[in-house]
């Protein structure tokens, strides 16, 4: 039983301190506090086996670099 709530414990402690290290404030060029710009993401892009990029919708696109 000990067991069970210490590794309750744990995994608590590391979602907690997780959750707090993405928590980073964004600063201007004067050091002020702002509101972080939201991260964009990329399209989401594969290769199939022949090399080729397909696209989120199935279509072929150009490859990134």
């Amino acid at each position: 039983m000990s067991r069970l709530l210490s590794s309750i414990a744990v995994f608590t402690f590391v979602a907690m301190l997780g959750s707090v290290a993405g928590a980073k404030p964004c600063h201007d060029a004067k050091g002020k506090f702002v509101t972080c710009p939201k991260a964009t993401s990329a399209p989401m892009i594969k290769k199939d086996a022949k090399g080729k990029c397909h696209g989120a919708g199935g279509k072929f696109v150009k490859c990134p670099k």
